[in-house]
């Protein structure tokens, strides 16, 4: 049978500089092809600044909090319960400048890599290095 029961204390968390991404379903723990999903949670005053995903669409739901969600060159304000789709190796970032810790869900297909999603951070180039 392909599936898994994955509890709480069986996800894999990975602390990062920003925060931290709890793995869902990737690969190496699921087996899965076709989606990668991830719990995300953003720290006050943190980012990840631009980036895209070659090969890969993106989902982020906004579980909790708000943050500045760029796509491309334009930026809305993401609460909870707002989500945004980003397409195929389109560029765009994420801002916590609040107080409160922002969570996410993210799903991102079909899987590419070990960890299933691949990035290309790019906030130090051209345009994006400029816009905030």
């Amino acid at each position: 049978m392909k599936g898994k029961f994955i509890t709480t204390d069986e996800v894999e968390r990975d602390q990062l500089e920003w925060g931290e991404i709890g793995w869902l379903s990737r690969p190496s723990t699921t087996e899965t092809e076709a989606i990668t999903v991830m719990e995300v949670r953003l720290d006050p005053g943190k980012c990840h600044a631009f980036h895209r995903h070659p090969g890969q669409e993106e989902v982020i739901y906004v579980m909790s909090g708000e943050v500045e969600q760029w796509l491309e060159k334009e930026k809305q304000i993401l609460r909870t319960g707002d989500s945004i789709y980003i397409g195929e190796g389109v560029v765009h970032a994420s801002f916590n400048d609040s107080d409160q810790p922002v969570r996410f869900i993210v799903i991102l297909g079909p899987c590419a890599g070990d960890d299933g999603y691949i990035v290309e951070e790019l906030a130090d180039q051209a345009p994006w290095n400029s816009l905030r």
